[in-house]
């Protein structure tokens, strides 16, 4: 400790002491003034929103071709192209666990097709892979024709991150209903 002297002033012995002490030390920079700068946002990928914009769009406009019509629309239900028969069994015995669902009732065809378009752009986000899709068996339908029900099979069958889909069993909905398998790790391709 410094001996201080009468006028609070350390006396020559004390300075050399110090100044030995400190002998090859570096000095801080002086700042004027605190500048402390706030975090930066993490990036957003720019590019796959969208992509995933566009490919929602063309979900919703694109024309529906004969071929769409016949391949799903009075399938019960769907297995991609290459993938074993055991993943659509698996599905429909409830080996998979529904993650989210989404129900349709009371939309029409261009509500609900913005509808499951969202929904599962936001569940391969979310990193989800089983869901159900509530359509409806047509009971408030002109005609009672389960209207939703077809277009839901075409727009599920389109879609590349959809591996397989089935009727849900009649205590989650049955023909009302549909449970949807999606890609692991899946983002909306075109």
């Amino acid at each position: 400790m410094l001996a201080m002297n009468h006028r609070d002033r350390p006396d020559a012995e004390d300075v050399a002491a110090f100044l030995a002490a400190v002998d090859g030390a570096t000095p801080l920079r002086k700042f004027d003034r605190v500048s402390i700068e706030p975090p930066r946002p993490s990036p957003r990928p720019r590019q796959r929103e969208l992509d995933e914009a566009a490919v929602i769009g063309e979900m919703l406009h694109a024309p529906l071709g004969i071929d769409d019509w016949l391949d799903l629309g009075g399938a019960d239900s769907f297995l991609r192209n290459g993938l074993p028969r055991t993943l659509l069994r698996d599905l429909r015995r409830g080996r998979w666990s529904i993650q989210d669902h989404v129900d349709l009732h009371g939309m029409n065809r261009h509500e609900a097709h913005a509808q499951v378009a969202l929904f599962i752009a936001e569940a391969l986000a979310a990193g989800k892979r089983c869901l159900r899709i509530v359509h409806g068996r047509g009971h408030g339908s002109p005609g009672r024709e389960a209207i939703l029900r077809q277009w839901v099979k075409v727009w599920l069958g389109r879609c590349q991150e959809v591996l397989a889909f089935c009727h849900a069993p009649p205590n989650d909905g049955g023909d009302g209903a549909l449970w949807v398998l999606l890609k692991a790790g899946g983002k909306i391709r075109p």
